[in-house]
């Protein structure tokens, strides 16, 4: 099979055996490390579909990889037959950006592109593509498309889902799907694409994708606030809805435990006030016109705030540098939580207005099972994304003797308290391996038989990505 590979993709195109593969196995926290017979990185869609075809015919697995940035091993080759160890496909070499256009707002882009490259591509021809997260300079489109990544611009612009304006993809047997139109309307039947939006690889491999384009931001206003609580935060979002709805571009929430371990590990990070506020609000104001004057739009509410107690203290940025210092914090929770321990990241969503009731809760649930562990909120709070950080020292894991049993305890715990508010346990991250065993147990039960029967129709011998999103084999 490996001559085969090697025929289709080129020898800068197959990695098989040897240490070179081990970053290709592995999810990029190191904790989890799977196995293949080899990595193919195809150039183009014909490639993707010619090895998937040769794996089709050989009931190899096909394990689509992207930047390997996910934190549920969606990404981490493992195949439930050893005869068969699959194949990883990874997309770094079909990185093309295919076409941007100004009048419809829509960029044409391989798969392999990377979040940072289309930033740049798009600003370069006056317009934004308004997914952002901290992982930009290395995630990929088509792994962002598969787990329906979300991000800080989710309250304004949706997620992922809500870009993409059309797919193409690589079916389980080789064929091409192309739809990549683009269409505002088309009313021809199933919109098939968003089938594959979020399905981590286990319908089909996206190889490209035509994504929604907006106007350049060319007025900002940025502004980092000490709030006494999350319920403060909340009704402090409020009064942004009530006064400058149309130009809330981020509204995030964060713990002073969160705040302190960015600072503490993370040597560019700065903290404008005297001490680490108990809770922080970082806010982003946008707008395509030039004259809008979101410097007082933002001052005006937060001077409202600060009089009825919704906020202790504000700092509004006075430069790009400033701004890019208050986000610099936000974006490195996830380097600053590497290097502290090890967290158990939640990935819970509930409604707003919830979002205090649910971090209490969870903060109870917390101190009565898991003491030795110091929760971390960071919240996506337009949008009710709630990410409960219980972090454990790095001694305290190694002693365990099931840490992944002990990890799955930890996670249905805080799922389960996000459910009490009929909430969910996967709001952005996917499910990827990590949490097969929680979608069958909390799902509605026909919507999990239906996505099985999806899952089936589609990859009749469960080749593509298989044991991630549904339990190897799916529901019967």
């Amino acid at each position: 099979m490996l001559d085969a590979l090697a025929n289709i993709v080129g020898d800068k195109g197959l990695l098989a055996g040897g240490k070179e593969m081990d970053p290709f196995l592995t999810d990029w926290r190191g904790r989890r490390k799977g196995a293949a017979l080899a990595v193919g990185s195809p150039a183009t869609t014909q490639e993707v579909a010619a090895v998937v075809a040769l794996a089709a015919r050989q009931r190899q697995p096909v394990f689509p990889l992207g930047g390997n940035t996910g934190l549920c091993f969606g990404a981490v080759p493992e195949s439930a037959d050893p005869a068969r160890p699959g194949i990883v496909l990874s997309l770094r070499r079909m990185n093309r950006i295919r076409s941007i256009d100004r009048d419809d707002n829509v960029a044409a882009v391989d798969a392999g592109v990377v979040l940072g490259d289309l930033h740049a591509a798009a600003a370069a021809a006056g317009r934004s593509f308004p997914l952002h997260l901290g992982s930009e300079g290395s995630a990929q489109i088509g792994g962002l498309i598969s787990t329906n990544a979300g991000g800080t611009g989710v309250l304004r612009y949706g997620p992922m889902r809500d870009l993409v304006a059309g797919l193409e993809v690589v079916l389980a047997d080789g064929r091409v799907l192309d739809d990549m139109a683009a269409l505002r309307k088309d009313n021809t039947g199933y919109m098939l694409r968003h089938l594959f939006v979020g399905a981590e690889g286990t319908l089909g491999v996206v190889t490209g994708a035509a994504l929604r384009l907006h106007p350049r931001m060319e007025a900002a206003a940025h502004a980092w606030v000490s709030v006494p609580s999350p319920a403060a935060a909340v009704s402090l979002l409020s009064r942004f809805r009530d006064s400058a709805d149309p130009y809330i571009q981020a509204f995030e929430l964060l713990s002073a435990s969160q705040v302190a371990l960015v600072m503490k590990h993370v040597g560019r990070a700065r903290n404008p006030f005297p001490a680490v506020p108990d809770w922080s609000v970082m806010i982003e104001l946008g707008s395509a016109d030039a004259t809008a004057r979101l410097d007082g739009i933002m001052e005006a509410v937060l001077a409202g705030a600060l009089e009825e107690g919704l906020a202790l203290d504000a700092v509004v940025a006075a430069s790009q540098a400033q701004a890019d210092e208050i986000w610099a914090v936000r974006h490195s929770v996830s380097e600053a939580n590497k290097k502290e321990g090890i967290g158990i990241v939640h990935d819970v969503a509930v409604r707003t207005s919830d979002v205090a009731a649910f971090i209490a809760a969870a903060d109870r649930v917390a101190a009565a099972r898991f003491p030795e562990a110091v929760p971390e909120v960071v919240c996506h709070l337009g949008d009710g994304n709630v990410h409960y950080i219980l972090m454990f020292p790095r001694a305290f894991w190694d002693a365990l003797p099931d840490p992944d049993g002990f990890a799955l305890d930890v996670e249905g715990a805080i799922h389960d308290a996000a459910a009490g508010f009929r909430g969910t346990f996967s709001a952005e991250h996917g499910v990827g391996r990590k949490l097969t065993s929680e979608l069958a147990r909390l799902a509605d039960p026909l919507r999990y038989e239906l996505m099985g029967r999806v899952k089936r129709m589609l990859d009749p011998h469960d080749l593509m990505n298989p044991g991630v999103l549904l339990a190897e084999g799916g529901p019967s």
